[in-house]
């Protein structure tokens, strides 16, 4: 008699297919997955120079990119410009489309001539996570909660490289959506004077419980307090809009005189699609070319029928 029994054998490959099956790695959250901008198409940046630094902080090389504006080469008064930095740097990540908005922008006349500082990714969600206690926190990547590294990183080596290698002025400002949102709002509380504008687009303010939005009011009141301008913006994302919109109302009872900030609730976005589509207008509101919009001025300009929950 033949052993084989082939109708049996078929109805034995589900359960064999379903023990032969690896455990499912833990579920990323999409705003930390990856920059957002991954899965749009390749977009070349406009020229632009590259350097490396040795960090000291976070142990390894990182990889700059610097937009330069147009007059830079050729600017006989020797002027200094501004500088904006960005996480999510690398012209693989987000440095393609925000550079070409600036220098669209700067060409335009609408954004005043400035630098682009883009910081090339190693590992994301180390670099722009703080510690945790949740434990699928800690489960989305070999290694969390490194901001405070990559801070020091921004401040003690890159800002001084810049310095020396460039002619900026004493303004610097910050960009970044999703986990580089979430970096950029604690820079504010834990390092208020390092920028002077904190622009944050979609920013992950679940991580850790929330716990950055829960100590906002003690960290407001017991200082340093920070000063200069916040932009916060949340995409149709249930996981962001509730922090933001609590973070608002931490700050329309707390926030510092000095400190500017503005929240933009954008439910006709989506968080793969909110910082090309606001990126633009963002540098023109807060880096046009009007004298008023500088760091030390009032807030930005507001477009008509946007809706905003406007600072002090």
């Amino acid at each position: 008699m033949n052993p084989w029994n082939p109708m049996l054998a078929l109805m034995m490959l589900p359960a064999l297919g379903a023990c032969a099956q690896p455990p499912l790695p833990p579920k990323v959250p999409a705003d930390v997955a990856a920059p957002a901008t991954d899965a749009a198409p390749a977009e070349t940046p406009p020229p632009h120079q590259t350097f490396t630094l040795d960090s000291r902080h976070t142990g390894e090389k990182r990889v700059i990119n610097v937009y330069l504006p147009p007059d830079y080469a050729t600017n006989a008064q020797g002027a200094r410009y501004p500088t904006l930095y960005m996480p999510d740097g690398g012209v693989k990540e987000d440095f393609p489309h925000l550079a070409n908005a600036l220098d669209a922008g700067i060409r335009a006349g609408k954004v005043r001539p400035m630098l682009l500082v883009g910081i090339e990714n190693t590992e994301r969600r180390r670099d722009m996570t703080g510690p945790t206690t949740v434990a699928s926190d800690r489960e989305i990547a070999p290694r969390v909660g490194g901001s405070a590294a990559f801070r020091a990183f921004i401040a003690d080596e890159l800002v001084p490289a810049v310095e020396a290698r460039y002619r900026v002025d004493a303004s610097r400002g910050i960009i970044g959506e999703s986990a580089a949102g979430l970096f950029i709002v604690e820079t504010l509380f834990v390092q208020p004077g390092l920028f002077d504008t904190h622009i944050a687009l979609s920013p992950s303010l679940w991580w850790n419980d929330s716990q950055l939005v829960k100590d906002a009011p003690a960290r407001l009141a017991a200082g340093p307090a920070p000063s200069g301008r916040l932009f916060l913006a949340s995409a149709d994302e249930d996981n962001i809009v509730p922090q933001v919109a609590a973070l608002a109302a931490v700050l329309g009872t707390d926030a510092p005189e000095g400190l500017y900030w503005t929240v933009t609730p954008r439910p006709d976005l989506r968080h793969d699609n909110i910082y090309r589509t606001m990126a633009p207008q963002l540098l023109v509101d807060y880096y046009g070319a009007v004298a008023a919009q500088d760091a030390a001025g009032a807030s930005p300009v507001k477009r008509e029928g946007e809706p905003t929950v406007e600072s002090k």
